[in-house]
Parts: structure tokens; C-alpha cells; sequence
């Protein structure tokens, strides 16, 4: 199957079973899905939801967090992974979205890569999400799934990822099709147990064709 074909099967089928696909983090305002996304990393999003609401009553804007110590922000979140790193992280972080912006999350990646803790994924989150730009966040789940339909061959990482789906996927369903592979990688196409009995992608999946044939 050529690579635009299975591209635009893929979409078709994103599109017709998950018309609305957004972000399992809540927030209410772009500086919380900040927070919330630094603490994402390595940790599930429902841990993050119960940990951010009484991190977000304490600190409800970027200044008050940037008076916070580490240790007092390590008391609120001290159950998701990395505690310590992440405070340190969101402490930073802070500090810089108060000093060099004002308090106010920025809408360039140079920017925003230069706050403690934020990353090329997370980055792309705000860029996508808060922005509604044309920003591919590839995580773990991205980066399984794309591999295993068959939307990227070999890739060696996050980065190549990125810039094979962005070259084929129509830049205004990219911030949605983020949400489709991670949701599709979390629920059905599973790390160590793909449930591909209940994937409607099994006609053009390059992983399920293979196994079948390997039967």
C-alpha cells in the first residue's frame, strides 16, 4: 500500500470514529495545561488530574508559583514520577514565564523551549492545543502507533516522527490528529497488548497484516 493511501484511509477513519478528540488533562487556561503537561511526562494523565486542583488552588497563576520553593511545590505533586526533578522544573519555570514574558505562556517554540522542564513534546502541546497551530507532539503513544499502522518506516526518533506525519497529514487536522494516536495508542493500540479485535485500522495496519500473514 502506498504511503497516501494509507495516510488518507487512516484520517478517514479518525474522522468518522473519533470526530472530537482533545487533551485528558484538565486546565482552564493555558499557564494549567503548562503545568499540567510538564507533570504529563512518564506519569498517566489521571494521576496528573488528581494532583494539579489543589496545585492549582495554591498557585493559580504563573507568579505565585514563582514564589513557591520546591519543596512546597513538591508537596502538592509528590505522587506523580520525578517528583523531585518536576518541581524543580515547575518552580523554574515560573520563574522564567514571569520574568521573560510576563506571566504569560508564549505562542513561539523558541520561546517556549526556554522554560525548565519544556521539551520539543511539550512545546507542541501548547502550540497545538492552546494555539491551535499546526504542531505535532509525538510521545510514546505517537510514536508506537505511527510505527505500527505504518505512517512512518524506521523512525529513530521523536523528532523524525514528527516531520514524516506533519510532510502527510493536512496541516489543519494535525493539532486533532495528535489527539487521535495518542487516544488510539492509550486505549486499543496498547504497548505490550495491541487490542486489535476492537481496531477498525486492521485493513491498513502494516503491524496486523504482517502478523496475519506470519500465521
Amino acid at each position: 500500500m502506498r504511503i497516501a493511501e494509507r495516510y488518507g484511509k487512516v484520517i478517514e477513519w479518525f474522522q468518522q470514529a473519533m470526530p472530537i478528540a482533545e487533551t485528558e488533562l484538565h486546565y482552564e487556561n493555558p499557564y494549567q495545561l503548562l503545568v499540567a503537561v510538564i507533570l504529563s511526562a512518564q506519569c498517566t494523565d489521571k494521576r496528573v488530574n488528581i494532583v494539579t486542583p489543589p496545585l492549582f488552588e495554591a498557585y493559580p497563576t504563573a507568579a505565585d508559583l514563582a514564589r513557591a520553593t520546591t519543596d512546597d511545590i513538591f508537596s502538592f505533586i509528590r505522587s506523580v514520577s520525578y517528583p523531585n526533578n518536576k518541581a524543580r522544573n515547575l518552580s523554574g519555570m515560573a520563574q522564567t514565564l514571569v520574568e521573560r514574558f510576563g506571566g504569560v505562556v508564549p505562542s513561539e517554540i523558541d520561546d517556549l523551549l526556554t522554560l525548565p522542564g519544556v521539551g520539543r513534546k511539550t512545546a507542541n502541546v501548547i502550540l497545538s492545543v492552546i494555539f491551535g497551530k499546526a504542531a505535532m507532539a509525538v510521545d510514546t503513544h505517537v510514536f508506537r502507533v505511527s510505527e505500527r499502522i505504518g505512517l512512518t518506516t524506521g523512525s529513530k526518533n521523536p523528532l523524525q516522527t514528527e516531520k514524516t506525519l506533519t510532510k502527510h497529514i493536512p496541516e489543519l487536522l494535525i493539532p486533532k490528529a495528535h489527539h487521535w494516536l495518542i487516544l488510539h495508542g492509550r486505549y486499543v493500540c496498547k504497548a505490550r497488548r495491541p487490542d486489535c479485535n476492537k481496531c477498525g485500522l486492521t485493513a491498513v495496519c502494516r503491524y496486523y497484516i504482517k502478523s496475519k500473514a506470519n500465521e
